[in-house]
């Protein structure tokens, strides 16, 4: 048998007797208050031969249900909210996984009220159990087991094919906004959240932490210059699908839309460091901006939520100049943030980047994706969990979105020079090779 977690208690002699007091502590409180979700203080997954067993030991038991997803495989446990007092790493994929039948887990809050487990598995397992127990006979304090077995692929695609969505939906076409009244509405969205950490440093560093913390202080600074209305995508550590980013920004009639991330890249890339400044585009810069493209893009799969299948559509004429017209104004404020950027921040070393980002497709406001460094990168780590480098690249940013809106002498913002974005785009669309393999 080999057990591959740890409980979240201080291992060695007394580690049970720490772990009794925990729950014992976090019983009461669920108690006193009715509304406190369940917390969870503990994590177990053992695997024997073919079968897994991934434990959570709670303060109170809660109902869970699962079922299975695939590309890749996944096995979704949902469950009501649960306080998460656990170290995400407990999770996290490990060289000694490799031949058992979970690769790795997470774990999170996935929407109101609703917590959730992911399991990535290295090979099909179908559920076999999923049960809350009292730890001790008659008291609170429950363990929810999740109980797995190695079955046939086919077996696995059937039970995936039995939750999957019935029919795909035909797309919405966007409604013309209303006119905008008022200041202009600056969209942040700080990217991943909740189930769903994003990337993460050695140090223990994660990515949603990381990126809210940054919206929040360009949010202060935005406000206090009393002339934007500021919208976060979300508020706290919590799950909000791709989709749902994008319809948040077009609900608040968004005059800009910055998404808001930290990525990682091998141990080999380590020297890679720098803010990049993504906007959207069929086909991708360059490799990296491809797999970035591609990583963010899978945020909704880490979480356990399968895009929405699509019937086909053609887009109308008006719909593609529209769009035209925004990635123009997308790519004059790109090269606003940077020309900002320099001296208060590091640069990467090709800092405006395109690709295919699902979050950037909205035709009806501006949008760029925006990656603070690389959490692989011990200096961008640093930089990056600095309340003084948080404060002064925020203050970039801002003034590159206090310059974007000023507009020129006798002109509307960005009304100059949105041809020659256009033009600018559509020839280096055009000039681009195509894009490599996305690295491994």
């Amino acid at each position: 048998m080999v057990a591959q977690g740890h409980a979240a208690a201080k291992q060695g002699r007394g580690a049970a007797t720490v772990f009794l007091l925990a729950l014992a502590s976090a019983a009461p409180a669920a108690a006193e208050d009715a509304a406190s979700p369940p917390v969870a203080v503990a994590a177990r997954l053992v695997e024997e031969g073919d079968v897994a067993r991934l434990s959570f030991d709670l303060s109170a038991p809660v109902e869970a249900s699962a079922h299975a997803l695939v590309d890749p495989d996944r096995i979704v446990v949902d469950l009501a909210e649960v306080n998460f007092q656990l170290d995400p790493a407990v999770g996290r994929a490990t060289p000694g996984r490799g031949d058992g039948v979970v690769k790795a887990f997470r774990f999170g809050l996935f929407s109101p009220g609703k917590s959730r487990v992911v399991i990535d598995l290295a090979r099909p397992a179908c559920v076999e159990e999923v049960k809350t127990t009292p730890i001790v006979k008659g008291s609170a304090p429950a363990r929810l087991l999740i109980a797995l077995k190695r079955c046939e692929p086919g077996a696995f695609a059937a039970a995936a094919q039995a939750s999957a969505p019935s029919a795909p939906v035909a797309p919405q076409t966007p409604e013309a906004a209303a006119p905008a009244s008022g200041p202009p509405v600056i969209v942040l969205d700080p990217g991943h959240g909740g189930v769903d950490s994003g990337a993460y440093a050695v140090g223990g560093a994660e990515e949603k932490a990381i990126v809210y913390d940054y919206a929040l202080e360009l949010a202060r600074q935005l406000e206090a210059m009393g002339r934007f209305k500021v919208v976060l995508t979300r508020h706290g550590d919590e799950f909000v699908s791709l989709e749902d980013r994008v319809r948040i920004a077009r609900e608040a009639n968004a005059a800009l839309l910055i998404s808001i991330h930290a990525d990682t890249l091998g141990a080999s890339a380590a020297d890679v460091s720098g803010v990049t400044v993504y906007t959207s585009s069929e086909r991708a810069s360059d490799a990296e901006a491809a797999r970035t493209a591609e990583h963010e893009n899978a945020a909704d799969k880490a979480a356990g939520v399968e895009p929405k299948a699509e019937a086909p559509s053609v887009a109308g004429i008006l719909f593609d100049l529209e769009r035209r017209e925004t990635r123009a104004y997308a790519h004059i404020f790109s090269r606003g943030v940077v020309e900002q950027w320099r001296g208060a921040g590091r640069l990467n070393r090709n800092p405006e980047r395109s690709a295919g980002f699902v979050v950037l497709k909205a035709p009806d406001f501006p949008s760029v994706l925006v990656e603070l460094g690389y959490l692989s990168n011990p200096e961008d780590v640093r930089a990056m969990t600095s309340p003084q480098w948080r404060v002064r690249t925020a203050g970039a940013m801002a003034r590159a979105i206090e310059r974007f809106f000023a507009p020129p002498r006798g002109e509307q913002p960005g009304e100059a020079r949105a041809d020659e974005a256009v033009a600018a785009s559509g020839k280096a669309a055009a000039a681009a090779p195509p894009a490599a393999a996305p690295a491994p």
